[in-house]
């Protein structure tokens, strides 16, 4: 549902604030995108207001990042809206290989979603890219190297981006975007 929509349904004046939250809300873990609607961002006053609102409501769950456009909400709901899914599937996978290799479930599992997240607070503590953290994992001929060879041949980072771009076309045909647009103004 686009701001405008929200707008029009409202009383005339009503600040709107568009929210794209994600599932680890409920672990007070989110990761959310905002935009502001136009008379939520009228005024620096109302924009101030309006922002440290949802930093305080959504901040309390976790991140909450405002876009400089409301059409990057589709993005963000390819990033970070679906994309616990694509990590849940992550941890999945690699819980599967620790089984296929000779961990228990329950172990592998445990393994799979402890390194996920651990991998996760390394990169937004370090403020490192996550090339770089990559590399400093990976030693010339070694085991780390060898699957990430793996990873690649199977398409993983193509993969990833392509289930984000369909994501994020899917979230813009929900919001009446037209196809025409989608392709020539999004390219996607």
């Amino acid at each position: 549902v686009t701001l405008a929509t929200l707008e029009g349904a409202l009383p005339k004046g009503a600040r709107v604030i568009r929210v794209m939250p994600n599932t680890p809300c409920l672990i007070g873990a989110a990761a959310s995108g905002y935009s502001l609607g136009s008379t939520a961002s009228s005024t620096t006053e109302h924009a101030l207001h309006c922002r440290g609102l949802v930093s305080t409501i959504f901040g309390s769950v976790g991140l909450a990042m405002e876009v400089p456009s409301e059409h990057l909400l589709d993005a963000v709901t390819g990033v970070s809206g679906s994309g616990p899914a694509y990590v849940y599937q992550f941890i999945e996978a690699l819980s599967d290989g620790g089984v296929r290799c000779g961990l228990a479930r329950n172990v592998a599992t445990e393994l799979a979603a402890q390194t996920v997240m651990g991998a996760a607070k390394m990169v937004l503590e370090t403020g490192k890219h996550p090339g770089e953290l990559k590399d400093a994992v990976t030693s010339p001929g070694g085991t780390t190297i060898a699957g990430v060879e793996a990873l690649e041949q199977g398409g993983l980072r193509a993969t990833t981006i392509s289930a984000v771009k369909a994501s994020t076309r899917r979230s813009m045909q929900l919001g009446g975007v037209s196809e025409e647009d989608i392709k020539s103004k999004y390219n996607l």
